[in-house]
């Protein structure tokens, strides 16, 4: 039997060439009731409010519900250009009905902070992002990038500094099973965590530190990743949210009809989900 609490979502990357509505009409073919829209894919991006109404409408009627738009990046360089960001997402969030504002750390080999400088910066653009969401009545999923020249690699960071402030009921994680990898990362914090991203990578010819986000296809019997395992670890941990595909390989998004290797995806990771 597969477990039952298995909850799926579709991430625009899955094909960003194509429109919010047509992401939507994919999550109604799939049989998935939830979809994560973004604002980083050009003509596709939310970034009007009558668009994102118009788009909210869309996946109301159809019982779709919208997770989050991805993503505020870097939220943890805190300046007044962030702070205009942050309320523009965050109001195009509330528009299209989304949970919460997906929120990026920095990746930059050129930036030379040190340890307690990162985690100051952190705290202060957690401090000010808490007010801008809750007028938006939105949640902030923090998403710890796995990459070595990261500015936040762990979850176990995110989680702590979150702690510290107190503000757990306005922030959660992201685990991605890319990132937690990358990160070498071995806590899974089920009960912290509000949104899971999965994607696999087959390449065989780059470790672990050296994997970029081009190598991130559907995760399959090749997965180097061990998706399935950590989505094991989640599910028997208590972890009841939704699962997303974001796939960022080409391979994927250029496949002539990339909404059949969903499925297949989907197929086979239930048939590994046995308890």
């Amino acid at each position: 039997m597969t477990h039952p609490s298995v909850k799926f979502s579709l991430n625009h990357m899955i094909c960003p060439h194509m429109s919010a509505e047509e992401l939507i009409d994919a999550a109604i073919r799939l049989g998935i009731t939830a979809v994560e829209l973004r604002n980083d894919i050009q003509e596709n991006s939310v970034t009007e409010l009558n668009n994102a109404k118009a788009i909210g409408e869309k996946a109301k009627q159809h019982g779709i519900k919208i997770l989050s738009i991805n993503a505020l990046y870097p939220f943890n360089i805190w300046n007044d250009q962030r702070a205009e960001q942050a309320e523009k997402l965050a109001s195009l969030a509330e528009a299209c009905g989304a949970t919460g504002l997906v929120l990026c750390p920095l990746v930059d080999g050129e930036y030379t902070a040190t340890e307690e400088e990162k985690s100051t910066s952190l705290k202060e653009a957690l401090q000010a992002l808490e007010p801008i969401l809750a007028k938006h009545n939105l949640k902030g999923f923090v998403e710890p990038l796995g990459f070595p020249i990261s500015s936040l690699r762990t979850k176990r960071q995110a989680i702590d500094t979150i702690g510290e402030l107190g503000l757990e009921n306005r922030f959660g994680l992201v685990h991605d099973t890319f990132h937690h990898r990358g990160a070498e990362e071995t806590e899974i914090f089920a009960d912290k965590t509000d949104l899971v991203h999965i994607s696999g990578v087959e390449n065989e010819t780059v470790s672990f530190q050296q994997m970029q986000d081009a190598h991130r296809l559907l995760v399959g019997p090749k997965d180097r990743l061990d998706s399935i395992g950590q989505i094991k670890q989640l599910l028997s941990s208590g972890y009841d949210n939704y699962i997303s595909f974001e796939p960022f390989a080409r391979e994927v998004w250029e496949l002539e009809d990339p909404i059949s290797a969903v499925e297949e995806s989907i197929s086979y990771i239930r048939q590994q989900l046995v308890i």
